[in-house]
């Protein structure tokens, strides 16, 4: 498997996993190890859905992790846990144009590679002609891998009532 681009225009291969890189002194771990905002976090909401609005699944797919995503999709019962497999699902997600909006966030910062956004958002989609809304669950699990953060596992449903 080759290099695949990350969110914000570097290259997701091979990252480590959750561990940290020592640092020698507290000086240096802290400017090593800054810790993101909730705002940096919730702009990659926005990252995501705005590559949604390309059209391009391949586009959608690399903001993924290289390796170690996995997809837990709104509208299919398969989990996705290769890039193959994501590009797969978001060929057939959008064609129905979907655009997100947030409705709820609850944003937790693990440490400075780490970070959850979970909530409500909607979904307005677009199908033969016509608008619907499917509001649903999410979850986000972001990795800074590289320096750039990707998405290391992504849950959606539809909400039950």
């Amino acid at each position: 498997m080759g290099a695949r681009a990350c969110p914000a225009g570097g290259v997701g291969v091979g990252a480590p996993g959750w561990g940290a890189i020592a640092a020698t002194s507290a000086t240096a771990s802290a400017a090593t190890h800054k810790m993101p905002t909730h705002a940096q976090i919730a702009k990659l909401f926005q990252t995501w859905n705005n590559a949604l609005q390309t059209g391009n699944p391949e586009t959608v797919a690399n903001l993924y992790c290289a390796h170690g995503a996995v997809l837990l999709p709104t509208v299919s019962n398969q989990v996705r846990t290769t890039h193959k497999a994501i590009v797969d699902y978001f060929t057939y997600f959008l064609k129905s144009k979907p655009v997100g909006h947030i409705d709820q966030q609850y944003i937790r910062v693990l440490g400075p590679n780490t970070a959850i956004n979970s909530g409500v958002y909607t979904f307005h989609l677009t199908q033969d002609g016509k608008r619907t809304s499917v509001q649903a669950r999410y979850t986000y699990v972001y990795e800074k891998q590289h320096g750039h953060w990707c998405i290391m596992d992504h849950h959606s449903s539809a909400m039950p009532e």
